[in-house]
């Protein structure tokens, strides 16, 4: 493959029939665009209007974001002149464009005092051409998804706005491009795998939080997956997802006979018994919204003991909140990521993303996805029938070869063809963060990680050479709306 390389061009919408506990997708975004246009591009043949809930504000807090420069510009701006509009920002450049707008690097156009300029990636959408389109439900749906999330490896919305027939989205601006176009830096056009790993966790997590949220993504692939200034990772481009109910549940897991007699010789590993404890509400934010005083959060560690053969062992207890309801029969995805039951027109579930998962971590360590075909129709036929293999590469030590067996081995629990038996598709992440391949990784401290690289371009887009700034002139000047923007 080359950078330059399409693995499939977008087809037309269609309507389908889903479930009741599908919400309408909303079509192609700007986020994927962020590192100069995607390579491959998503299908989408889905489910069509229904009502959307409304639209988070710029007003909510984001405690991800709360004492960074780019969110507190963005609140004093919105203090100071009571609102966030098109005539405070100043439009740098397009970066990309999607199915449904185009992307703009920007900045605030008069520079807050005490914080540095920052950058912001605004997406320009067309509200006029959308409704043309049968596209601006889909759009309402994205934007809403965006406001929701509050995560360190999900973008932020900094604001909404719309002047004249556009609707505008500022958010991050990441100037590491995304995972593919890093693959292709790499020798052999592929990652280590130490750097697999790095990027398959931070995926992970932002993963558990979509489903915890009630978010079935759907699109997972490396060219929906930015790098960040500080070389982590934000998952972005949610025109494919569909929400659901999740319902929380505390899992125990007791310790076998054969674990206890293990302790007993200092054996780390033992094969836990489960069961689910009384479950909880359903999840709406990890966060709350509200700015009223809050009473003092007590944090309560729920642990038990139990007595086997004179042998004392604490219960481990963890949270899952896995949509394993959510259906849906729309036909979505990336033909190389597409999972079986996709295809099938069975309906899926939040299992899918487990399988786009495999292939991603498949892909970032062979270069290549594992069902590629000849054309989109042989890559669907060898989802469904062709078995898992894996071509040879070259290993430096026996310690690496033993990573790439494990790695190996989640793979194929990822892709297996039946959902109900895929890793994850009962308890979520929590079992695919068991898995010996993230033996080692602290997911707690996963953010003070060191990255396995980070932007190197980030100094030309803080050149004043390729960015003047604005005369006091040009800055005093009424903001004029351009009659179009430069959209297709």
């Amino acid at each position: 493959m080359t950078t330059k390389a399409t693995r499939d061009e977008p087809l037309p919408d269609y309507d389908s029939s889903s479930s009741s506990t599908t919400v309408p997708d909303s079509s192609r975004s700007w986020m994927s665009n962020l590192s100069f246009g995607s390579r491959r591009s998503s299908i989408s043949i889905s489910s069509s209007v229904a009502d959307t809930a409304s639209i988070c504000s710029t007003a909510r807090m984001k405690p991800h974001k709360a004492n960074q420069a780019a969110w507190q510009a963005i609140k004093r701006l919105q203090r100071a002149t009571g609102r966030v509009g098109l005539d405070h920002f100043r439009l740098l450049r397009r970066l990309g464009s999607g199915d449904i707008g185009n992307v703009y690097l920007c900045q605030i156009r008069n520079p807050v005092v005490g914080l540095p300029q920052c950058f912001y990636a605004m997406k320009v959408v067309d509200k006029e051409a959308l409704a043309i389109r049968n596209k601006l439900q889909r759009a309402e749906m994205e934007k809403e998804i965006l406001g929701m999330l509050d995560h360190p490896f999900l973008p932020t919305l900094y604001a909404e706005f719309e002047a004249s027939h556009y609707s505008c989205l500022v958010t991050e601006y990441c100037p590491g491009g995304d995972l593919y176009a890093a693959r292709q830096r790499q020798p052999w056009k592929r990652f280590s795998i130490s750097s697999a790993k790095f990027y398959a966790a931070e995926t992970l997590l932002a993963l558990e939080y979509l489903h915890m949220m009630g978010i079935v993504y759907r699109d997972l692939k490396p060219e929906n997956v930015l790098v960040r200034e500080d070389g982590h990772i934000m998952l972005s481009d949610f025109d494919l997802s569909f929400k659901c109910d999740v319902v929380p549940k505390l899992l125990r897991s007791k310790p076998s006979l054969e674990a206890i007699v293990l302790h007993k010789n200092e054996t780390t590993s033992f094969a836990p018994l489960t069961f689910c404890a009384t479950p909880l509400h359903p999840v709406l934010s990890c966060f709350s919204s509200s700015n009223k005083k809050r009473k003092p959060r007590i944090t309560t560690t729920i642990r038990e003991q139990i007595d086997r053969q004179g042998y004392d062992e604490e219960v481990d207890t963890e949270l899952v909140a896995e949509p394993i309801s959510a259906r849906s029969k729309s036909f979505v995805g990336t033909h190389e990521y597409l999972a079986p039951e996709v295809i099938s027109g069975q309906g899926h579930g939040s299992a899918v993303d487990w399988w786009t998962l495999g292939v991603f971590l498949y892909e970032m360590l062979y270069g290549r996805t594992p069902f590629k075909g000849e054309n989109n129709e042989k890559t669907l036929i060898n989802i469904l029938k062709q078995p898992l293999t894996f071509p040879r590469i070259g290993v430096n030590s026996s310690k690496e070869f033993e990573e790439m067996l494990k790695l190996q081995d989640l793979v194929g629990k990822l892709l297996v063809k039946n959902p109900k038996r895929r890793i994850g598709s009962l308890k979520g992440s929590v079992e695919i963060k068991r898995h010996e391949f993230f033996k080692g990784v602290n997911w707690a401290l996963i953010r003070s990680v060191k990255p396995p690289e980070s932007p190197s371009d980030l100094c030309r887009f803080r050149s004043r050479a390729h960015i003047p700034m604005l005369s006091k002139k040009e800055r005093q000047e009424p903001y004029q709306i351009p009659s179009h923007f430069e959209y297709f």
